[in-house]
């Protein structure tokens, strides 16, 4: 059985606590065994806090892994920023003996050493390495049309993270497939979500959100599939305001656990669906009913 520290960072509890619950349920059916990294603070955010100070940066994400390493189990996260920081300073201190031994100086004023010992993973990739598994126990196929959203923080920077082709991936759309659906092209499908843009001015992103959601409504797709509770939280929260502002749409997001959940037969009310403020039910009975 593999094992994994699950860092869940600070949005999914604070915000989206039932993205853990539907991430829990997938990894326990498909025994991936999981234990909440105790004591673990912010990654921190690899745009605001990098951009600002670096160092701060750098000495926080070595702490959560220095923690990790006291487990012995590698990282497993489920927000692709959070991936994005653990991973990258990882590779930064490993790349840079002169770096790490200085993050090491200031560990220890908490009883803490960054090694280097275990890896980081993020859920997409720990459910892409047991693809033949999620085939063999999907019990409902979810005939539909998707368009997958991969976001920024998943895939780049790739030469540090080696997710996946920055400029073709295909994990998640292979992991789409697993279950039944079709994954499609579309105009737009690596174009960021603007999360970041949100913390300097909301109404900024407004434009990025309508260019993809109108790209997704004209390609045919029944719905979005992220991997990302950021991502999730523009597509899910953002189609309600933009409905209040100028423009409406009604395309269903799913973070992938919970689609994987549904066929793998939990239901809409274990899997959380009912807290989306995009209404995902009728989709769900078109296509599980």
């Amino acid at each position: 059985m593999t094992s994994y520290s699950l860092f869940l960072g600070c949005l999914i509890p604070l915000r989206f606590p039932f993205l853990e619950a539907s991430s829990r349920l997938v990894l326990d059916a498909l025994g991936v065994r999981c234990e909440v990294l105790e004591g673990a603070s912010c990654c921190p955010d690899p745009v605001g806090v990098q951009s600002v100070n670096f160092d701060v940066w750098l000495h926080l994400a070595a702490r959560n892994l220095a923690l990790a390493e006291e487990k012995e189990m590698d990282v497993l996260t489920l927000c692709s920023g959070c991936f994005e920081t653990l991973k990258t300073a990882r590779e930064i201190l490993l790349r840079n003996p002169d770096l790490m031994d200085k993050v090491n100086e200031a560990l220890k004023l908490v009883d803490r050493e960054f090694k280097g010992s275990v890896d980081v993973v993020h859920i997409v990739e720990a459910l892409y390495r047991v693809m033949d598994k999620i085939k063999g126990m999907a019990s409902t196929e979810i005939d539909a049309n998707v368009a997958v959203h991969y976001g920024c923080h998943l895939l780049r920077p790739s030469e540090y993270l080696r997710f996946d082709d920055p400029n073709n991936p295909t994990k998640m759309d292979e992991l789409v497939e697993a279950i039944g659906a079709r994954s499609l092209d579309y105009n737009y499908k690596h174009l960021c979500c603007g999360a970041a843009v949100s913390n300097i001015k909301r109404e900024l992103v407004y434009p990025y959100l309508k260019w993809k959601l109108n790209s997704v409504a004209r390609s045919g797709a029944e719905c979005m599939v992220v991997a990302c509770p950021f991502c999730f939280m523009q597509y899910d929260i953002g189609q309600v305001e933009l409905g209040r502002k100028e423009e409406a749409f009604n395309i269903p997001v799913f973070y992938y656990p919970e689609m994987l959940g549904l066929a793998l037969g939990y239901s809409y009310r274990e899997l959380g669906l009912q807290m989306h403020k995009t209404n995902v039910s009728q989709f769900i009975k078109k296509h599980l009913f």
